[in-house]
């Protein structure tokens, strides 16, 4: 419904991970809306660009350029198919990390068409040079291309025709602020709410023809970690399960024994998830633990526990980073069953020194 396809990180499939891999970018084709009516979430964002697209269509020109960012999964790359269906424009998709030479950039900026989009996405992953070139085509909308090498080499200045540049980034951080500031409008991406998840849920069921009523999709959005990609991957495999152990229809205890068999919790956690806390809260009493330890105990690489793992443990507020390493909350011996450790206190972790 709402997604975007960032490089993988090399952490695995996961049922709730928001890489879309094969599967979802086929079946994402097929759900994404075409138009900001459609969309659902993000009412501000919508709103907003909504403004910034009726205002470049009653002058007659391209629209501002524009930065998407937020977590993978939310709805960065529909959003800028729809900017260019809005405008009637053609759209060029393309990534920061296929951009490791300026002369890349080059080639394709030359090929634009008047009005076009021009979609990059995980641009703050685009070289330097290439970067360098992007700011004169996004304010000048010409490039300087350099011909032959050394003392002989000559810059000749291509004009650009008009054209808007969508970027989008899961790390808006890295972006430099001369590129930040040359663009017209940009938006961050919030995670979804239940219910905006629920809707989310019925629009592609409708669209998949899968039976299914209110409680059965209250269950899946709430177990979506907030992400529309992985409502709908969720979905599809419930859907499954509902034709080959039911009838069909997807109620609230379909969806909940399915999502079982696929040990995605209550909450939205899945095998790795729990293997991190149960390591966390079982072996090292809650912590503070090391991220290297805390990884070797759960036999996980450290870049997968601490970018697959963490930050939606740290977002549902079961974990917490601390100078003095990884620390678990109440909420995660709550959610596991278990009882804390009587010297550790509610919501840091740290020793009680008066025994209490």
């Amino acid at each position: 419904m709402n997604w975007d396809d960032p490089t993988d990180n090399g952490a695995g499939e996961r049922l709730v991970g928001s890489v879309a891999d094969g599967e979802d970018q086929a079946v994402e084709a097929a759900l994404r809306p075409k138009d900001l009516g459609e969309f659902i979430g993000q009412e501000k964002v919508r709103e907003q660009l909504d403004l910034v697209l009726r205002a470049a269509r009653a002058r007659g020109a391209t629209a501002d350029h524009v930065l998407l960012s937020g977590a993978p999964g939310l709805g960065k790359t529909t959003l800028s198919m729809i900017i260019a269906a809005e405008m009637g424009a053609p759209i060029r998709i393309t990534s920061g990390p296929a951009i490791q030479h300026a002369g890349d950039l080059a080639s394709i900026l030359s090929s634009l068409q008047e009005g076009e989009v021009l979609f990059l996405d995980e641009i703050h992953r685009m070289s330097r040079p290439a970067e360098e070139m992007l700011y004169m085509a996004m304010e000048d909308f010409r490039v300087d291309v350099i011909v032959g090498k050394g003392p002989g080499a000559t810059a000749i200045p291509l004009e650009l025709p008009p054209f808007t540049l969508v970027g989008a980034t899961t790390r808006a951080g890295l972006l430099p602020p001369p590129l930040r500031d040359r663009f017209g409008f940009t938006a961050h991406m919030e995670f979804y709410g239940p219910a905006e998840l629920e809707r989310v849920v019925h629009r592609s069921a409708g669209l998949l023809d899968v039976e299914i009523d209110t409680d059965g999709a209250a269950e899946i959005a709430g177990r979506s970690r907030g992400t529309p990609r992985i409502a709908n991957r969720l979905l599809r495999r419930v859907r499954d399960y509902a034709q080959v152990k039911a009838d069909g229809l997807i109620t609230q205890e379909i969806a909940a024994a399915a999502l079982a068999v696929y040990e995605v919790d209550a909450r939205g956690l899945d095998r790795l998830d729990r293997a991190v806390l149960e390591a966390l809260l079982k072996l090292f009493g809650g912590g503070p633990v090391g991220l290297s330890t805390l990884a070797v105990a759960v036999g996980e690489e450290r870049e997968t526990v601490e970018e697959v793992a963490e930050p939606f443990l740290v977002r549902e507020g079961l974990l917490a980073r601390t100078p003095r390493g990884r620390v678990a909350t109440p909420a995660a011996w709550a959610h596991l069953g278990l009882t804390p450790p009587r010297a550790q206190t509610a919501g840091n972790g740290q020793q009680d020194l008066f025994g209490a």
